[in-house]
């Protein structure tokens, strides 16, 4: 790459750098916007520094948000007493394309933590602060609390520490029934299917599966 002049060469760099893409898709990328429209260009540009700066955590659930609390927090007609736990937004999302969950949720933020080796007490410290402040939210008072974690590695980790620590509050837990294809991510999976695993979800602890 080192014949390539210094801002494509950069530009190459920093595109290497997003998740799943390497060095040829990269370059590939680079490319596109080198030879693409400048307007185009300028407003992809925009588009991210608009992300960066005006975008937020909602300070009830963590989604991200445009306001200090976001769309679905602020909606009155959504069930205050049941808290979906998930992954991020992205998870946050295909259950909303779903159209059918009224309830609430609660974004743990997939950060920390990353690739195959993972461990406990990494995890664990990478959660702690979005794990308080769930444990705040049901102490003011919650009729269930869904966990709806990715059935993979990270996911199925994620849900032991959530339920070692819920359980001790003596929560009402459930979880997303097991009919959802090992290793995959919620994200990818259509509506029926995650409709499906939310209405057979398995209570943990106490009433749950509401």
């Amino acid at each position: 790459m080192g014949v390539f002049p210094d801002p494509l060469l950069q530009l190459i760099r920093g595109l290497g750098e997003l998740p799943g893409v390497g060095e040829q898709t990269a370059e590939r990328l680079a490319f596109h916007i080198l030879q693409g429209g400048k307007d185009e260009a300028l407003a992809l540009a925009r588009a991210i520094q608009e992300v960066k700066e005006k975008l937020k955590a909602c300070r009830i659930c963590n989604a991200v948000s445009l306001e200090s609390t976001c769309a679905i927090c602020a909606d009155t007609t959504r069930d205050r007493g049941l808290i979906l736990v998930v992954e991020s937004e992205r998870e946050l999302a295909a259950f909303e394309r779903m159209g059918r969950w009224q309830g609430t949720y609660h974004v743990l933020g997939a950060r920390g933590v990353a690739g195959n080796r993972i461990h406990l007490e990494e995890l664990r410290a990478s959660l702690a602060g979005e794990v308080k402040a769930l444990l705040e939210r049901c102490r003011a008072g919650v009729r269930e609390v869904i966990l709806a974690t990715n059935p993979d590695k990270r996911g199925d980790l994620t849900l032991s520490l959530l339920e070692e620590a819920l359980g001790r509050e003596k929560l009402p837990l459930s979880r997303l029934a097991r009919g959802l294809p090992q290793g995959a991510h919620i994200e990818w999976l259509g509506a029926p299917v995650l409709e499906e695993a939310l209405e057979q979800r398995r209570a943990l602890r106490g009433e749950g599966a509401s």
